[in-house]
């Protein structure tokens, strides 16, 4: 197997975890509320809300590691892909 395809599969598997979290981060966000009323009564949405809020702090550095991986990488395997064809050219 060439060191392309290869590429290409790491890619590809590091693209669907990365959708994988993007559409948990939109589940999560879904649940958010825009505003919160606090007082005693809210007590148990307002623990919710930080639950929340704690699960998407935990998800962002990770959205962010592999987005900036996947487009580090699909941007190497097209610069290997124009690298192979210009080669083979001459």
């Amino acid at each position: 197997m060439s060191t392309l395809k290869m590429l290409l599969i790491v890619w590809g598997v590091l693209t669907f975890v990365l959708i994988l979290l993007l559409i948990y981060r939109s589940t999560l966000t879904m649940h958010e509320d825009d505003q919160l009323f606090l007082d005693d009564s809210s007590k148990n949405l307002r623990e919710e809300q930080e639950a929340l809020q704690v699960r998407m702090k935990r998800v962002a550095p990770w959205l962010r590691i592999l987005g900036a991986a996947s487009v580090l990488l699909i941007i190497v395997i097209a610069g290997m892909a124009v690298w192979q064809r210009m080669n083979q050219a001459y």
